[in-house]
């Protein structure tokens, strides 16, 4: 890199990350997920001690979930002593292309990205590598680049294979005899290489039901692409949902059992226009989301969503923190980072499920969890990611 490697200041600081490192999750900040900004093309840098700088490149904040990124994030490097650049795009691929060429021009020693489009930073991403700036993608895989150094998310088939697991369950389909059930499928953003991922972990899961006939899509849409919601927005989600519900179940009898959304923002969409335009009670409809936003918790209180699949970011920060920490120090980690960082979340070394089309890549997988009505309370509010207002329902902590 540029700039000299890491001070004796960070380099213990680096041996107490790895020491404590996971502790830090429970207790992190999470301020920033007060309602987001409407648009944004926004920068914040902090300087903090030492003499290197952590560039990190968010979508957009018009999503909750990327405000918690970007606020864990920018807080556990800030923690360590390191000064930070944090970006968010508003969603335009230009203007995230823009910011990380900001954020290499300002000499920046590592790259933390969350792609908007994992198919658009290729050209940007050389710049890095000639700078010999390392690269974590984050949460999403940036591809056709060979500049990518490691990878960090959660395990995304595994999201949509529980989600999947829990219709399986929730409908006894192994023991459906001759009933039937109509579902609906919503995924998630064609440029977001996760989005197929967690496609295909719930359909791999029902495909066998949907070939027997135990499960019917109505619609008949079950291809990907079909499905997919362009930037996983909940207006398009919704206009889908509501041309599929004029279309296939307003007759006032045929019944929609399951919709299966891969996230809450499409989530949120669905559930407005089965309420909206569905003959029956959106609480007998099983819906589904991933991601733990309020609104859509607000919404398994009121037994209007079934469950989400809940990703805790605090830990996915801790874990590029101490991968981070590792690559200013010049190393290259493997497996061993897990053991050595003392993590108390379940993580998994994968070097060969993820594949940019340029190499495999080096892959911390996170495992996620179930969330319901009934277990919110233990998963969400014990662990101290939110808490619970007077009307008992989830609020973001503070």
């Amino acid at each position: 890199m540029k700039k000299k490697l890491l001070s004796f200041l960070l380099a213990t600081t680096m041996v107490a990350t790895l020491a404590t490192g996971c502790g830090e999750a429970a207790t992190a900040d999470t301020g920033a997920d007060e309602p987001a900004a409407t648009t944004e093309t926004t920068e914040e840098t902090t300087t903090a001690s030492g003499d290197q700088t952590v560039g990190i490149a968010m979508p957009t904040q018009s999503l909750e979930r990327w405000n918690r990124d970007g606020s864990y994030l920018k807080e556990q490097f800030e923690s360590k002593g390191y000064a930070v650049e944090l970006t968010y795009s508003d969603n335009k691929i230009d203007q995230q292309v823009k910011d990380i060429e900001g954020l290499i021009a300002d000499d920046v020693d590592l790259l933390v990205i969350a792609a908007i489009d994992g198919e658009s930073l290729s050209q940007v991403l050389a710049d890095a590598k000639d700078a010999n700036i390392p690269v974590i993608s984050y949460d999403r895989l940036i591809m056709n680049t060979d500049a990518v150094s490691y990878y960090v998310s959660f395990d995304n088939y595994t999201v949509g294979k529980l989600q999947g697991e829990f219709v399986e369950k929730q409908l006894d389909l192994a023991n459906a005899g001759d009933k039937t059930y109509n579902i609906e499928f919503t995924a998630g953003d064609p440029a977001d290489n996760n989005a197929g991922f967690f496609f295909n972990g719930a359909y791999d899961v029902l495909k066998k039901y949907i070939d027997a006939g135990t499960l019917v899509v109505q619609s008949g849409q079950t291809d990907f692409d079909k499905v997919a919601t362009p930037q996983w927005a909940t207006d398009k989600a919704l206009n889908r949902m509501q041309n599929i519900l004029a279309s296939n179940y307003s007759d006032g009898k045929t019944k929609l059992d399951v919709a299966l959304c891969s996230n809450d923002s499409t989530a949120l969409g669905v559930t407005q226009a089965i309420e909206s335009d569905y003959w029956g009670d959106v609480k007998d409809v099983i819906i589904t989301g991933q991601d733990g936003d309020v609104a859509n918790l607000a919404n398994l209180v009121d037994g209007k969503q079934t469950m989400t699949v809940y990703k805790a970011v605090a830990n996915e920060a801790v874990a590029t923190l101490d991968l981070g920490i590792a690559l200013l120090n010049g190393e290259t980690p493997d497996e061993g980072l897990i053991s050595a960082s003392g993590w108390n979340f379940d993580c998994a070394y994968d070097t060969e499920s993820y594949d940019n089309n340029v190499a495999k890549i080096p892959s911390y997988l996170l495992v996620p969890t179930v969330v319901t009505k009934d277990n919110l309370e233990k998963e969400l509010v014990d662990t101290g990611y939110y808490t619970l207002d007077a009307n008992g329902y989830p609020q973001a902590t503070n």
